[in-house]
């Protein structure tokens, strides 16, 4: 278990690095073929918000479940760097005064602090955009169709009927108080779409059969769950400093969660069920899925 966590540890570490260099690559101020120009104050708020931090765990799904179906790894890499785009758009508008009102992300100032709330909204949908630009442009796949698959997976993971309207139903829940369906509705739409997506791409771009690919956006669903669980663990057990983020908003908002619905014991218990499940679903492709099924124990073990 040893080897095989320092072997995890390692891939996550290098996919962070690939794709912090590919973001890097991409948030510059030459514009690309079709655009006009590219304001120099808003390339600086879209790198201040997606580069230099967070674990990458959305392209590391991506990567290794590409990796699983023999997929190209350069295909896999953009991928993952325009669900990244996407993740970090969500964040700066999560953030924003009208939504969650965050003073602190990842250990600094929230984009609206660090710059202004009008640069921070239109950072985060040029950053939307520049989602869906990486995941249509070529480069990522020579196949049309494989592409377009990939862009319809992404709007339909971020939008009305995933993370967008995730978002809604957790503004919703502060007025109200959600049962254990709605929480597990609310948390699969707002956190886990786009990581159950992120494992999905993978599987798209290695052209997975439909078997494969049901079993595999099954796992993603799990992961998706075991990482807000593990979330809303941390939200009431760990220090800011710690998250680098405020800690025990929802409980002060009177949010719904799994934790205040069944306290921190059963939540972990709860979270040891999923890590088993998605454990049993990756057992078909034994050592080759070792590093997907570290990464369900990974995102159940984490401090931040």
């Amino acid at each position: 278990m040893v080897l095989l966590d320092d072997e995890f540890r390692a891939r996550l570490s290098a996919t962070a690095i690939a794709t912090e260099a590919c973001l890097d690559a991409v948030l510059t101020d030459v514009p690309a073929e079709g655009e006009i120009a590219r304001p120099g104050r808003l390339v600086e708020a879209m790198r201040y918000a997606a580069l230099g931090g967070g674990k990458r765990l959305r392209p590391f799904l991506a990567s290794e479940t590409a990796r699983l179906f023999g997929s190209e790894e350069t295909g896999a890499l953009r991928i993952g760097a325009a669900i990244e785009c996407l993740h970090c758009y969500s964040l700066v508008h999560d953030d924003l005064p009208a939504m969650d009102d965050d003073d602190l992300r990842r250990g600094k100032p929230t984009l609206h602090r660090a710059f202004d709330e009008a640069t921070a909204i239109l950072a985060g949908d040029a950053l939307q955009t520049l989602a869906f630009d990486l995941m249509a442009d070529p480069a990522t796949h020579a196949d049309p169709l494989v592409r377009a698959e990939l862009v319809l997976g992404l709007a339909r993971a971020s939008g009305l009927g995933g993370m967008a309207g995730g978002q809604m139903l957790d503004l919703q829940a502060e007025a109200e108080t959600p049962d254990e369906a709605s929480i597990r509705r609310l948390q699969a739409m707002k956190t886990g779409a786009l990581i159950r997506l992120s494992c999905e791409a993978g599987a798209i771009l290695g052209r997975a059969s439909p078997e494969d690919r049901a079993r595999i956006r099954r796992f993603g669903e799990i992961i998706g769950l075991a990482f807000q669980l593990a979330d809303d663990i941390l939200d009431e057990t760990a220090t800011a400093e710690a998250l680098g983020k405020a800690t025990g908003k929802d409980s002060s908002r009177g949010k719904g969660t799994l934790v205040g619905l069944h306290g921190v014991a059963r939540a972990r218990a709860m979270l040891d069920d999923l890590v088993a499940e998605a454990e049993a679903l990756l057992a078909p492709y034994g050592a080759r899925a070792k590093t997907l099924a570290a990464a369900a124990r990974f995102v159940a073990d984490r401090e931040a």
